[in-house]
C-alpha cells in the first residue's frame, strides 16, 4: 500500500481530523469490544476456595463454586469465552501426567460444571501437561530430561478428548509439540465431536514473561532451573512462526495463537496479513505484572492504559486477546 500524496500543507492539516472527539471516533481505524476479550481462570480443588497470585495482583485462583459466579457475571459484561487452567494437587502429578486425562479430574468437572451454569459462554480449555508433570515440563521426558514429541503426543490426545467428551468448546493445545493439532483433529472427528474447535498455540515462544503464570498453576517450582527451549520457539524468530502456524492450520486448527503478546506483535501481524486466519494473543502474566507493578506505583493511569494495550492488539490485527485485564476492561467499555 502507497500513501504517496500530492497534497500538502497547508490543503493537508493532519490535525484538523484530530480537533473534536466526534471527528477522531470516525476516522478511528480499530475498536475495541468486550467482545474481542477472552478470560483466562485459575480453578482450584475444594468449596469456598479463594487465594491470592502474589506475583499477579488482582488475580486469584478460584474454586468452581466461585469460579461459576464470576463466570456469570463474565458473561452479562458480553466476555464470550473464558481459558480454563488448573492448579493441580502436587499429590496428583507424576512423571507420565495420568491426571490430564482423568475423566474426573479437575478440568472435565469444571467444564461440565460451567456449561451447565452459563452453557452460551464459550469454554476453552488447556491442552498441555505441565500442569500435571512433576518436573514441570509440557511433556514425557526421557531419562536426560528431553521433552519426547511423539510419546507426549499420546498423552496429549487423550486430553484434549477428555476435554471435548465434558464439554469443551474449545481444545487449545498449548505444548508446541510437532503433530499434534493433526493427531488431535482426527481424533476428534472418529468419535464424530466435529464442532469442537481447535484453538492452535502456533507461536509459543520460550519466554520469561511467564513466571507469574507458572506460580499461578503451581509449575514454577516443579520445573525450577529447568527451560523450554527445546519446544518452545526463539525469541528471535518470525519467519519460523509462520511456519508454525500455516503446519497447524494444514493440520486442522481453527484458530491460532501468538504468545507472548505485546512483545510479538510483529508476528500477530505477519500472520494475520500472510494467512488471514482467526488470530489470537495472549496478553500474558509477566505483561499482566508489569501493569501492576506500574499501577500501584502511581507511574501510569490504570484504566487508560488498560485500554489502550489493549486496542494495540487489534491495531496489530489480532481477532481477540486473552488477558487477565478481561472483566475490568469489559466494565471499562460498557461505560
Amino acid at each position: 500500500m502507497s500513501f504517496m500524496t500530492t497534497r500538502q500543507f497547508p490543503a493537508a492539516r493532519m490535525r484538523r481530523m484530530r480537533r473534536d472527539d466526534f471527528s477522531r471516533r470516525l476516522m478511528r481505524e480499530s475498536t475495541l469490544t468486550a467482545a474481542d476479550l477472552i478470560w483466562p481462570v485459575f480453578v482450584l480443588d475444594g468449596e469456598k476456595r479463594r487465594e491470592a497470585v502474589p506475583s499477579m495482583p488482582g488475580v486469584e485462583r478460584l474454586s468452581l463454586d466461585l469460579l461459576i459466579e464470576e463466570a456469570h457475571e463474565a458473561y452479562d459484561l458480553g466476555i464470550p469465552a473464558l481459558a480454563l487452567f488448573p492448579v493441580v494437587d502436587q499429590t496428583l502429578k507424576s512423571e507420565l501426567a495420568e491426571e490430564a486425562y482423568n475423566a474426573n479430574g479437575l478440568v472435565q468437572r469444571s467444564v461440565r460444571a460451567l456449561k451447565a451454569a452459563v452453557p452460551e459462554l464459550g469454554i476453552i480449555t488447556d491442552v498441555a501437561l505441565d500442569p500435571y508433570t512433576i518436573h514441570g515440563q509440557d511433556g514425557i521426558i526421557d531419562d536426560s530430561g528431553y521433552v519426547l514429541n511423539d510419546r507426549t503426543v499420546e498423552t496429549l490426545l487423550k486430553q484434549a478428548l477428555s476435554h471435548a467428551e465434558a464439554g469443551a468448546d474449545v481444545v487449545a493445545p498449548s505444548d508446541m509439540m510437532d503433530g499434534r493439532i493433526g493427531e488431535i483433529r482426527q481424533v476428534l472427528e472418529q468419535e464424530h465431536l466435529h464442532n469442537v474447535r481447535i484453538m492452535a498455540y502456533s507461536a509459543k515462544y520460550a519466554s520469561r514473561y511467564y513466571g507469574p503464570f507458572r506460580d499461578a498453576v503451581g509449575s514454577a517450582a516443579n520445573l525450577g532451573k529447568a527451560d523450554k527451549r527445546t519446544y518452545q520457539m526463539d525469541p528471535a524468530n518470525s519467519d519460523e512462526a509462520l511456519h508454525e502456524v500455516a503446519l497447524d492450520l494444514a493440520e486442522g486448527a481453527d484458530m491460532v495463537m501468538v504468545k507472548p503478546g505485546m512483545p510479538y506483535l510483529d508476528v500477530v501481524r505477519r500472520v494475520k496479513d500472510e494467512l488471514r486466519v482467526p488470530t489470537y494473543a495472549y496478553q500474558v502474566s509477566g505483561e499482566y505484572a508489569m501493569h501492576m507493578a506500574a499501577f500501584d506505583n502511581g507511574w501510569l493511569e490504570a484504566d487508560e492504559v488498560i485500554l489502550e494495550s489493549l486496542t494495540c492488539f487489534k491495531r496489530a490485527g489480532a481477532d481477540g486477546v486473552l488477558t487477565y485485564f478481561a472483566k475490568r476492561a469489559a466494565r471499562l467499555l460498557a461505560g
